[in-house]
């Protein structure tokens, strides 16, 4: 998979939906904001809680966005590789497999 145009089109695809329902997209947008923001937790913690629950959720666009996220925030390939094994823990193959993109989306996004 290539990541970086997978996000270039799920980017694409969210631009008309952005115009059409600009209440729900702002609303998403600071919800966004206020949560991933520096606060008891560090904001790569939760981009790295929001990557765990991607994963889990079998989001592939949700697991591009917060690696890039991540890495942006700081994550080292460690810390994404460790998260992955709480993620296992907690989902067994559906976890193991969806893991091994996230990885694949490191590697390529970092």
């Amino acid at each position: 998979m290539d990541w970086k145009e997978d996000l270039r089109h799920t980017t694409g695809l969210l631009r008309p939906m952005r115009a059409e329902q600009a209440d729900t997209a702002a609303g998403f947008h600071a919800l966004h904001a206020a949560a991933l923001a520096e606060g008891a937790l560090s904001t790569k913690h939760k981009e790295l809680i929001a990557l765990a629950i991607g994963i889990s959720k079998q989001c592939t666009d949700c697991i591009g966005f917060h690696v890039k996220a991540a890495i942006r925030a700081g994550a080292t390939r460690d810390e994404v590789a460790e998260m992955v094994n709480v993620v296992v823990l907690m989902n067994g193959g559906p976890g193991y497999m969806y893991g091994a993109k996230a990885m694949e989306a490191y590697d390529q996004l970092a």
